[in-house]
């Protein structure tokens, strides 16, 4: 294991830097910013993963309703490492096999994944769903995480008071049979409006890549899916009990260093002053970032350059 731990920052005391964010800097590449598209086997279907760089790894896990587009501006700003962002099964430019896409499914693909391509002594940097699935994999795992850097991520089980006001009746309604079926599968409702909402900086070349890979009714069942699985009120129990899981790991694994990026709160911000002060509280090893920036929840497309630029700096005070 290297690195070493640091002691945890409270929500009074959070840390801000300067370092320089510079402008993107695009290469050659698939999609014009130097990392490539590639495809791997796995488990009788494929994943679908950007790469660039060389070096140690640095892992970049999306959530729902994003694929690794997500990342496309901060990978080549972070400027080092051997940079790999799959799409998780069913999502993006990864197959979609019929399987039930239960965060256990997602696990068990991005597992073979992971041992597919022999990654360890990884950093992992998660956002939304790709945090869950971070922390997750590097609770089963220990011994080949480096350090874990997360945005706007699901950090424990929610009772629904505790879940944004703002997105209550919307995941009430998604959690309900039929209503969900008709907003996620036959309207896209994530995609087509939520992202927009949530992410306002979009281009229509931008929505076009998330929207391409969800085409029929079907091949979105894993946005619906994904979304039924926010564990608020005891539900899931299954993601209940892996989340709880995962907690116990933060809250114990002192050793892997951990990085907070949270912004000023922009359209659909999931986290709240409480659930940021429970982190400082719980997860060992932490240390906090708030920027003055705005960003909604898809804070790596309203703020790319200082997504990258805070997981460099906290790599080099890691000494990476």
């Amino acid at each position: 294991m290297t690195g070493t731990a640091r002691t945890p920052r409270t929500m009074n005391a959070p840390r801000t830097f300067n370092a320089p964010v510079g402008p993107r800097t695009p290469a050659p590449g698939r999609d014009g910013t130097g990392s490539v598209m590639r495809s791997l086997p796995v488990l009788g279907s494929t994943i679908a993963y950007r790469e660039l760089g060389e070096g140690d790894p640095i892992v970049f896990l999306h959530g729902n309703p994003t694929s690794s587009h997500l990342w496309r501006h901060v990978m080549p700003a972070v400027g080092r490492g051997r940079r790999l962002a799959p799409d998780l099964i069913g999502m993006g430019e990864s197959g979609k096999p019929a399987i039930g896409y239960t965060f256990a499914d997602h696990a068990r693909h991005l597992d073979a994944w992971f041992d597919a391509l022999g990654l360890d002594d990884v950093v992992l940097v998660g956002h939304d769903w790709g945090g869950a699935l971070a922390f997750d994999w590097a609770a089963r795992h220990p011994g080949r995480v480096r350090g874990i850097a997360f945005t706007e991520a699901i950090v424990k089980p929610m009772t629904w008071e505790e879940f944004p006001e703002g997105g209550r009746e919307l995941f009430r309604a998604i959690k309900t049979d039929g209503v969900g079926e008709s907003m996620m599968l036959d309207d896209n409702a994530f995609l087509r409006a939520g992202l927009p909402a949530t992410a306002a900086t979009l281009t229509e070349q931008d929505r076009a890549a998330y929207l391409r890979p969800y085409p029929t009714r079907e091949s979105r069942l894993p946005l619906l899916r994904w979304a039924r699985s926010m564990p608020l009120g005891g539900e899931p129990a299954d993601v209940v009990a892996r989340v709880e899981a995962f907690g116990r790991w933060l809250a114990a694994s002192a050793e892997v260093p951990k990085l907070l990026l949270g912004f000023r709160p922009g359209p659909g911000t999931m986290w709240t002053e409480e659930t940021l002060a429970w982190c400082a509280e719980n997860i060992a090893a932490l240390e906090i970032v708030r920027r003055e920036e705005v960003a909604g929840h898809h804070t790596p497309e309203d703020q790319p350059e200082v997504v990258a630029a805070a997981v460099r700096e906290w790599m080099s005070g890691q000494g990476w």
